[in-house]
């Protein structure tokens, strides 16, 4: 029982899920959330972020297993397909439920973003289109936090936009460390099309773009906090990218340049939650 539950927790895919669901907590703090709306905010991401790790690595579990993904559980035995499956369905059941505690509308934009991840999962995910789903999802994030607020009032234009952004970012940053494995099997999404120094490029733009619209779209010019996100935005992906080349070397995973979206991320709402101009 005990290897299951740690099974289930790797094939969550525990760092994007913990960042996810930290983010969103933060953001329900920044537009002005008590603590129960921020704990019904972060319960529902999280429901959410679980079901579609554990559907990626279901759905994923022949391809992991076709090129040696030792770092999958499922595919080393140490979590069986029917636990996953059987984890997933109730952690989708739960998303839209818990978002129900906050009104429909946030119910409804919660459950959009769900739908939208798991249809990344499948079938979009080799597709032309496969950046969709990655810039609905993270729209959806901030969308579905104001709407929780009473009254839903509408989400600002320019946040939706930069979430949307950095999702967008965030997808081509999560395919680079895959891109030879996912070609051995037939995964043809727009990174793969795009290679690997055009999906560095996209996200990287993809990221500044964000924090630039994080920076200048709430009223009021700029601050100097703002300026220096802008500036992170640009450093950080850098770095990640430098530290990726050094993992490859090392015949290591390259997963630096997602960390580096997270960490992009991260600096963003806090920069919001600082500058409190959110709604």
């Amino acid at each position: 029982m005990s290897m299951s539950v740690l099974g289930l927790v790797r094939a969550s895919h525990p760092e994007p899920a913990a960042a996810v669901t930290v983010v969103a907590g933060l953001l329900a703090r920044a537009v002005g959330h008590g603590p129960g709306g921020i704990a019904a905010v972060s319960l529902t991401v999280l429901a959410s972020q679980l079901a579609v790790g554990w559907s990626n690595d279901l759905i994923d579990a022949d391809r992991d297993a076709t090129v040696g993904r030792t770092d999958k559980p499922v595919t080393t035995g140490v979590v069986s397909r029917r636990v996953l499956a059987r984890a997933t369905v109730p952690a989708a059941a739960a998303t839209p439920l818990l978002a129900l505690t906050a009104g429909p509308a946030a119910a409804l934009c919660a459950t959009l973003g769900l739908v939208s991840a798991l249809l990344y999962n499948w079938p979009l995910k080799s597709t032309p289109v496969s950046v969709l789903p990655y810039a609905v999802s993270f729209g959806a994030l901030p969308a579905f936090v104001v709407l929780a607020l009473p009254g839903a009032p509408a989400p600002p234009v320019w946040l939706v936009a930069a979430a949307a952004l950095l999702g967008a970012g965030a997808h081509f940053a999560n395919v680079l460390p895959d891109l030879a494995d996912d070609a051995r099997t037939g995964v043809r999404g727009l990174p793969h099309r795009l290679g690997a120094a055009g999906s560095r490029v996209a996200a990287a733009g993809l990221l500044l773009a964000a924090t630039v619209a994080l920076v200048v779209g709430p009223p009021g010019p700029p601050s100097w906090a703002g300026l220096s996100a802008i500036a992170a935005a640009v450093a950080v992906p850098a770095l990640g990218w430098y530290a990726g080349r050094a993992a490859t070397r090392a015949a290591a995973r390259p997963v630096a340049a997602f960390r580096a979206v997270m960490v992009v991320a991260l600096i963003d709402v806090v920069l919001l939650v600082a500058s409190g101009r959110v709604v």
